[in-house]
């Protein structure tokens, strides 16, 4: 059988859910600034779970969000915090782990229209690159529209380290981005700009399946990472994750059948989005294993 790619789950929700705290605009980089230990208590968990990929907690530790928050300053801490914790987890556990960077959105979650152009973008995602060295790789993820993914890849790919973009498809259109344009302008686009992996993510799991098929235009890895949200139309700009339901269907059974099929359909790379926990990433690595694949760092 396949060398599989195993990722880690969604950090934000249940960050919160660790913390006790009500959520706030900036979510998952609220509570790396003040319970730093649930960061890498997390990140472990994901590990001795079965990941073989942690994604650094910086989600919102972008210079757009910060700035709204008054905190513009403390961006270069935070990301070092985020790589220092990401790293004393990788060494508790003594496991061969990749630890990838996060090029998010810079303004909001699911809204391309927020994004700022190019020529404002690529020096935010630059000075979060820099703030980020020591990662292994970058994944530029939830990238809504063809602005945001050749923005973010740009800063990304001047590190010369491996360059994942994970994009984030409209529910209601699986063959389109969030921006309405076709899901197959995103692999050419990754094509051209010449990253080594493509995935799906944060997005409905029967969104993503319904666009796998588009991924094998593409030459390079592929992978799926999806939520478990009901849906996303209510957060808005600025807003909470206080505003957005768990599904109730995708226990850690529940994903692992998604995603084996998905496996079955030639996906390398499997992880989850918002509202999958280590739990599922638990029950998905002894199914890989029981079907005779193996759990390999990129």
């Amino acid at each position: 059988m396949s060398s599989i790619v195993l990722l880690d789950g969604g950090m934000g929700q249940e960050l919160v859910r660790r913390a006790g705290e009500p959520p706030t605009p900036l979510w998952s980089t609220h509570i790396l600034k003040q319970h730093p230990d649930l960061v890498q208590g997390l990140h472990e968990d994901f590990i001795r779970a079965g990941a073989r990929v942690i994604t650094l907690a910086t989600y919102t530790a972008t210079p757009e969000r910060l700035s709204l928050a008054g905190q513009a300053e403390t961006l270069e801490v935070l990301h070092q915090r985020a790589l220092e914790r990401a790293q004393k987890a990788v060494a508790a556990c003594g496991e061969d782990v990749a630890i990838a960077g996060c090029l998010p959105p810079l303004v909001a979650s699911y809204r391309p229209d927020q994004s700022p152009a190019g020529e404002v973008a690529v020096p935010s995602y630059r000075r979060m690159v820099a703030a980020g060295e020591g990662v292994d790789l970058w994944l530029c993820e939830a990238m809504a529209s063809l602005d945001e993914m050749r923005s973010a890849v740009t800063a990304a790919s001047e590190t010369g380290l491996p360059v994942w973009v994970a994009v984030t498809l409209d529910d209601a259109h699986p063959d389109r981005l969030r921006s309405h344009e076709p899901l197959a302008d995103a692999v050419a686009l990754a094509e051209s700009l010449g990253v080594q992996a493509l995935l799906l993510n944060c997005s409905q799991p029967e969104t993503i399946e319904a666009s796998l098929d588009v991924l094998t235009g593409f030459s390079g890895a592929t992978g799926a990472y999806p939520n478990g949200f009901t849906s996303v139309e209510a957060l808005a700009p600025g807003g909470t994750v206080s505003a957005l339901e768990a599904r109730h269907d995708l226990d850690p059974e529940a994903f692992t059948r998604t995603a084996t099929r998905w496996i079955d359909h030639g996906i390398e790379i499997i992880g989850g989005c918002c509202e999958v926990g280590p739990s599922h990433i638990a029950r998905l690595a002894k199914a890989l294993g029981e079907r005779g694949h193996a759990l390999v760092r990129p």
